[in-house]
């Protein structure tokens, strides 16, 4: 439980962990009873993870990590909310965390649902799923001006990373308590992609992170 991490040496960690599930050579680390009786006093996780709510995403699995590792927040599409900044902030002030993952995937549900939204016929959404994915939107649009594409055309790939810039971005300028702790190097935020077929999550980039590629 004193383990105290860099945000670098956080990272590093998950990385080696997802290639050991890459690999099929998982540790299944620390998930025991002695540290399921450990973690009955505290919990002291050395990241925060932000992700898309969708089944195969299991953060513990996909990092190969164990019980108290990682305080896990997740919806459909990583869409920002007051509850996931208060989530974020309170895994950053009170839990002292080195670094948060903003982990999105491939073949996204909430993402393809935004795309398919800005179309001539789109569909009639449930009010509460429009409400999820409508943050996405932007990412669409913009995407589809870069590359004068339609929402036919338009690379779901490219909407998905550029939703990741803009779900970072808010984050930092909606939350002084977690723009304050990047800049004093205490904390630093990873925004990665993961790939279904492989296994494999990649940081498209990092804010506060010298390399996130190692």
């Amino acid at each position: 439980m004193s383990y105290n991490p860099t945000p670098t040496q956080a990272w590093a960690e998950m990385v080696d962990g997802n290639r050991r599930f890459v690999a099929g050579t998982p540790r299944h680390p620390r998930q025991g009873v002695e540290r399921r009786h450990e973690l009955t006093a505290a919990q002291r996780p050395h990241a925060a993870l932000f992700g898309c709510a969708d089944s195969r995403l299991a953060a513990e699995i996909i990092f190969d990590e164990g019980l108290g590792d990682l305080f896990v927040i997740r919806n459909a599409g990583q869409v920002v909310s007051p509850s996931v900044l208060g989530s974020l902030e309170y895994a950053v002030a009170a839990l002292g965390v080195p670094l948060i993952v903003v982990l999105g995937h491939d073949a996204c549900g909430a993402v393809r649902a935004a795309i398919d939204a800005t179309g001539e016929d789109a569909p009639v959404l449930p009010p509460q799923v429009w409400k999820q994915i409508a943050p996405i939107v932007p990412a669409v649009q913009k995407s589809m001006r870069d590359t004068r594409t339609t929402s036919a055309t338009v690379s779901a790939e490219l909407v998905g990373r550029e939703h990741l810039r803009t779900t970072v971005g808010e984050i930092l300028q909606s939350s002084e308590l977690i723009s304050e702790a990047v800049a004093e190097g205490r904390l630093a935020i990873v925004a990665a992609n993961y790939r279904l077929a492989e296994g494999e999550a990649v940081a498209d980039f990092a804010v506060g992170l010298a390399d996130a590629s190692a």
